[in-house]
């Protein structure tokens, strides 16, 4: 593949995430939009003609297309749509949550060394010009090692016919929010080696959940909910310091180190577009050296944060099969 040609992206799914996406792709020189599939057909139509793409019929005709693939349905046809694209021999972005489970995670990863094809999870804040700062600047003027994090989201304003909220379609505050808060967790701490979690069920959910987790490096307290509202903030501590990731901390812009000794640093960095175009560039990237995993967002770490929203949902519903 060419350095200069952009990389033609096909989109599976039509919906918010995608016109997001879409978006972004007007603010990277990397990549543009040549398809899009999903089984609206009125909503596909209208994201083709914005992104000036070729709404298809079928599948096998965005991969004829396309160069990649960017997955952006619901988390139930994650595998199916992943595993499909990798056969045909495209490498993919998945939108978060990967997976349903860890084993469709293992599948998934499984055909893409066999199809010898990148597979990235979609998962924003690493690539966020204020993340990329706060690391360089730790570099610089470190706190320390991050020994606890603590982070979470309640959003009051999902509606009661949200996906979120359907348990066919594998919604729950866990996949739709708690995602962030585990990867931010395992970013700076490492595998999880305990987890203990309480929560509230609704309709079949996890409406709301508070995680405690034991880390290679330290501890993590991590909340989602639906249904009741929270700020959105994160808290890094080491011994020297720490840093306030603001709200919304993981479409992040402005983040203060407090160090021990009395000063504060603040770090603005606001972000073009959707923001999803970060992570794009780093996805073409990849591409253009032929490497098949991130070496920022790596199938471990992908792994790691998957098998704490397994644990925890699990743990969440425990009580709700008993008392069933």
């Amino acid at each position: 593949m060419s350095g200069k040609d952009k990389i033609r992206f096909g989109i599976i799914g039509s919906g918010g995430i995608a016109r997001r996406f879409a978006l972004s792709m007007q603010h990277t020189e990397n990549a543009c939009v040549s398809a899009v599939w999903g089984r609206n057909e009125a909503t596909v139509a209208a994201l083709a003609e914005a992104s000036n793409a070729e709404a298809c019929l079928t599948l096998d005709t965005l991969f004829e297309r396309c160069d990649a693939v960017y997955i952006a349905t619901l988390p139930d046809t994650h595998e199916q749509f992943a595993l499909a694209a990798l056969k045909a021999r495209k490498p993919v972005l998945c939108e978060k949550p990967l997976m349903r489970s860890s084993e469709e995670l293992d599948r998934v990863l499984v055909a893409a060394r066999e199809n010898d094809q990148l597979f990235m999870e979609a998962m924003k804040p690493p690539f966020f010009p204020l993340h990329r700062s706060l690391r360089k600047h730790l570099e610089e003027d470190p706190i320390g090692d991050v020994q606890y994090v603590q982070s979470g989201y309640c959003d009051a304003r999902v509606p009661p016919d949200h996906p979120s909220w359907r348990a066919d379609l594998h919604g729950g505050a866990l996949q739709g929010i708690g995602v962030y808060q585990a990867w931010l967790a395992v970013e700076w701490l490492g595998q999880a080696s305990s987890i203990a979690t309480i929560g509230r069920m609704q309709n079949g959910v996890d409406a709301f959940a508070f995680v405690q987790v034991e880390h290679q490096r330290g501890f993590s307290q991590l909340h989602c909910g639906m249904g009741l509202s929270s700020p959105g903030e994160a808290t890094l501590c080491a011994e020297g310091g720490h840093v306030s990731l603001h709200a919304p901390w993981w479409n992040p812009v402005r983040a203060t180190i407090r160090y021990k000794d009395g000063r504060a640093v603040t770090l603005d960095e606001p972000f073009a577009a959707g923001g999803l175009q970060y992570e794009v560039d780093h996805f073409c990237q990849l591409l253009r050296t032929e490497t098949k995993m991130s070496p920022v967002l790596t199938h471990t770490i992908s792994r790691d944060v998957m098998h704490i929203l397994d644990t925890a949902r699990a743990q969440v519903m425990a009580p709700q099969l008993h008392r069933g």
